[in-house]
């Protein structure tokens, strides 16, 4: 961390919508606890002017988080992308290389450790049957996260028949079995097997056509990725049948906590500097 910590560096989030990001005031207490002089802002950005924002980037950048609809659009734009970015097609977080007097993109997706961290931090370790809503980028973290907690059989229920294709491709390359169901007029989505977590990738105050019986709600946990505003309906339903909920913002904060180390320390592998103490400031700084 020493060769970088004492420059002034820019980081921002960027998305369309934005306005309602949490993403500053996370990183923000995180650099804080570790003594940087960092800046970390909001910028609306749609697609269309993603590459230009990109290229106006100098060597006082750091790095950038993106939000949907970007983390897609920004794959074709990388020197390099992680594994776990390539496998789920979307990258959520740009870290600026300097090679040879150029800056080189490098990108990776935290989402999928932000999804297992928040089932683990709820003391769910391992999953076998599991119901995603949206067939998303997001959807797709989803997906990778339960393979990596023993999901061996997933339902996405989502109205896109081609995401739905892509994700049923996906579960191959994980060997996972994924069965697909398009909804157009049946708002019905229980089986005959409850699932051991159901979970949302829709935005949280959307109207949607997804019912779950009381038994379900009752008996799988449900992740909602969203988190403004909370709870979601979907969320609301499962807190008044007396289940289990895990919020978005578990996501949002250990997603956040990868980016970090790979801001600060070039890779998500290395652990931060007191990174307990950064952890709850994080969560302190959203309310949590």
């Amino acid at each position: 961390m020493g060769a970088i910590s004492s420059m002034v560096t820019n980081l921002a989030v960027l998305g369309s919508p934005i306005a309602h990001s949490k993403s500053p005031a996370l990183h923000r207490a995180a650099y804080r606890v570790l003594g940087l002089d960092w800046h970390y802002d909001a910028f609306e950005v749609a697609p269309a002017g993603l590459e230009d924002f990109i290229r106006s980037c100098g060597n006082q950048w750091r790095g950038l988080s993106l939000t949907m609809p970007l983390k897609q659009d920004v794959m074709p734009l990388l020197d390099f992308a992680d594994p776990v970015a390539v496998l789920s097609g979307g990258a959520n977080t740009v870290l600026f290389r300097e090679d040879g007097g150029g800056l080189t993109l490098h990108g990776f997706n935290t989402d999928v450790f932000g999804i297992v961290e928040a089932f683990r931090h709820a003391g769910v370790a391992r999953l076998s049957t599991v119901r995603i809503l949206g067939a998303g980028a997001t959807a797709a973290s989803a997906l990778i996260a339960v393979a990596q907690l023993g999901a061996a059989r997933v339902l996405v229920s989502a109205r896109s028949e081609i995401k739905l294709v892509a994700l049923v491709e996906l579960g191959r390359q994980l060997e996972v079995d994924v069965h697909a169901a398009r909804l157009d007029s049946d708002n019905s989505v229980n089986s005959d097997i409850v699932p051991d977590a159901v979970i949302s990738t829709l935005p949280g105050g959307a109207d949607h056509p997804y019912r779950f019986d009381a038994s379900t709600r009752a008996c799988s946990v449900l992740f909602d990725v969203a988190y403004d505003p909370w709870p979601s309906p979907l969320a609301a339903s499962w807190l008044e049948s007396g289940g289990r909920v895990i919020p978005g913002i578990e996501m949002l904060v250990n997603q956040a906590l990868m980016q970090v180390r790979i801001f600060v320390e070039g890779s998500a592998d290395r652990i931060l500097p007191r990174e307990a103490a950064v952890l709850a400031a994080m969560r302190e700084s959203v309310g949590i």
